[in-house]
């Protein structure tokens, strides 16, 4: 807007508008750049280590192991020994993002290397396909730890480029590298045509700051309950099932909102987590915004058996999982029992778990009160 320009309400609206969408994508920017420089130092510190640690011979293979234990004794978040091995691995993947660092944060790195850098930043590594300062600027850790898990430098090289080209998110890079576009690429006659299509069906990022990450909120300090509920409906819907299923009285016992759990490499939440007094198993409780489908009773079934293999313990029956889909006109409660094969427990669950019809009334009035509600308010 010009000197000359009257500012009225509609450029005031556009304004405002502009202001708030460019400096959330400067603090999505500045976050993510922090969280990718913090771990690809902790992977150089490791390194270093190995390499002129005073008593790295009193660790040998058990360092990382040790390390984990240490770090969690001390509240760092994200550094478990997974995690470390896959710090460890970004520095080796790209240790020319040493180049990217401004001279306020070489003071962090390493003694030997902790002084002034004057060379220029590499354009480009063998190990990279993009300017690595623009790799570390245009693309989250979480980008950068799938294209690591990479080995071949040209297929990582070409991810690099297609991703920042078509600005994908992580999950549709996951699903390019899943339906191996590289390979198939490799085969097609109109390269720009596959590209043209895969481009298409990416759904790309936003500028926003982006806190559903598990990375960025912890990075930041933040807790699961306060950033991973899909929406305030959702959320109230959920306040209200806890106090529902608690007041039932049938031994109940609430343990964890959104419980984080890692399965391979990919974080899952699960929506509520109960312990059954009587019943002596978790209960799992999924509720989705939606008509049914194959994949909600596959996810719930899969964290049923991720809580029978890590959480059981001895006198602990296999865990229950309660799946609640709903769309403003149907719903459907169904139990999750992973393979369960002793009909006697079956037949006591039947009689202290919730019954489906009440459960699905419960649901319904909710779901249909606080749509009402909420129309009412629009």
């Amino acid at each position: 807007m010009t000197a000359t320009q009257q500012l009225t309400f509609a450029s005031l609206a556009d304004a405002i508008r502009h202001v708030d969408a460019e400096l959330a994508s400067q603090a999505a920017r500045a976050v993510n750049v922090s969280l990718t420089l913090r771990n690809w130092l902790i992977g150089h510190y490791i390194g270093e280590y190995e390499l002129r640690g005073a008593d790295r011979a009193n660790y040998g293979d058990k360092l990382l192991s040790s390390l984990a234990k240490e770090l969690g004794a001390r509240r760092i978040s994200n550094c478990n020994r997974r995690q470390l091995y896959r710090y460890l691995r970004f520095y080796r993947r790209y240790p020319g993002i040493v180049g990217t660092l401004s001279p306020q944060l070489s003071h962090l790195l390493p003694p030997a290397e902790s002084r002034p850098r004057t060379e220029k930043v590499p354009t480009a590594s063998p190990q990279s396909g993009v300017p690595l300062e623009e790799l570390v600027h245009r693309l989250s850790f979480s980008h950068l730890e799938l294209l690591v898990g990479i080995d071949d430098d040209t297929q990582r090289a070409f991810y690099e480029i297609e991703c920042i080209r078509g600005g994908w998110s992580v999950r549709e890079l996951k699903r390019q590298i899943g339906s191996l576009y590289y390979e198939r690429s490799g085969l097609s006659r109109d390269k720009n045509k596959l590209s043209e299509l895969a481009n298409r069906a990416a759904k790309t990022t936003e500028p926003r700051l982006e806190i559903r990450d598990p990375y960025v909120f912890e990075f930041l300090g933040l807790q699961p309950r306060e950033v991973m509920s899909e929406s305030h409906l959702e959320d109230q819907v959920l306040d209200k099932l806890q106090e529902f299923l608690l007041e039932l009285g049938n031994g109940f016992c609430f343990e964890a909102r959104q419980k984080r759990i890692l399965i391979g490499d990919t974080h899952n939440f699960v929506d509520m987590v109960f312990y059954h007094r009587v019943l002596k198993c978790h209960v799992l409780v999924e509720l989705k915004l939606a008509a049914f489908n194959h994949e909600n009773i596959g996810q719930l079934n899969t964290y049923v058996s991720w809580y029978r293999k890590n959480m059981t313990t001895d006198g602990d029956n296999p865990p229950v999982g309660i799946l609640l889909c709903t769309d403003r006109d149907h719903t459907l409660v169904e139990y999750a029992l992973a393979g369960m094969d002793n009909d006697l427990f079956v037949s006591k669950y039947q009689l202290e778990l919730p019954d489906k019809d009440a459960m699905q009334e419960f649901i319904e009035k909710e779901i249909r009160g606080d749509l009402d509600e909420l129309e009412g308010v629009l």
